[in-house]
């Protein structure tokens, strides 16, 4: 039986909200391409592959998880990341998701003239960078020439508290990632895929799955850090800390290969 807490988060989703942001694009080309389109000004754009939550890892085993991972025709890569948290999209994180992207071709090809042109977007729900502007593209520049460093790396920031005019294809996509009603929402493309997986029973039970899994995954970590808590402060083991906590015996094993 699918939980009624569920079903009112579902209602109040919005594409801003990962989880819900993750649904509505897993493996679905065709919105992704229609929302680089717009971000990019690129009409032309052909997106061929996406991926949602797609984990890249370094050779230090830290990895980072891609909301959006996409690749077009001429073999560009996309990153596109939904942040309602200032912490979450300051610089250093587009800096380090961009050369995740970089590390993750050099993997398969092994050659840096090889590496392919990348794309980090952070679509946020503030002003992240503060100067009221709608949109931000940073590329790097030479400063004493003023001339564009053309080493294929781009970031952008989409301020997501931008109050724009209906009828600019990227205010209307900025108004349409902060509304719950589809009905309300401006480009139609995304106000049926918005549509279609709120009131689509099967597409539902999918979202309470992914929401239950993300509860069960929480409480985990927080069970792992008090666990750890204990190892520092009382100079436990981590048998000892499990036992404290009345972690079951069937799932210690489980968990000290964790810490």
């Amino acid at each position: 039986m699918i939980k009624q807490k569920y079903l009112e988060a579902i209602k109040n989703f919005r594409l801003i909200d990962d989880t819900f942001f993750s649904a509505c694009f897993d493996n679905n080309e065709s919105d992704v391409e229609y929302i680089l389109r717009i971000i990019l000004e690129k009409p032309d754009l052909k997106v061929l592959k996406v991926q949602t939550q797609k984990s890249v890892e370094n050779m230090y085993g830290r990895s980072v998880r891609f909301d959006v991972f996409a690749t077009d025709e001429a073999g560009k890569l996309y990153n596109i990341e939904v942040q309602r948290a200032d912490a979450g999209a300051v610089p250093t994180r587009a800096r380090y998701n961009s050369s995740m992207l970089d590390y993750h071709e050099l993997k398969k090809k092994a050659k840096h003239n090889e590496l392919p042109e990348t794309f980090v977007i952070f679509i946020t729900e503030h002003d992240v960078l503060k100067d009221g502007e709608k949109i931000y593209h940073i590329d790097r520049i030479i400063r004493e020439t003023q001339k564009v460093f053309e080493d294929g790396t781009h970031i952008i920031y989409v301020n997501g508290s931008y109050e724009g005019e209906t009828g600019n294809d990227l205010d209307d996509l900025i108004h349409d990632f902060f509304c719950a009603n589809p009905e309300e929402m401006r480009h139609r493309q995304l106000a049926e895929r918005v549509s279609f997986l709120k009131g689509n029973k099967n597409e539902v039970r999918k979202m309470c799955k992914i929401m239950e899994d993300l509860q069960n995954e929480a409480k985990k970590e927080n069970l792992l850090d008090n666990i750890r808590s204990l190892m520092r402060k009382m100079k436990w083991t981590a048998q000892q800390a499990m036992d404290a906590l009345d972690v079951p015996a069937d799932k210690q094993k489980e968990y000290a290969a964790l810490i």
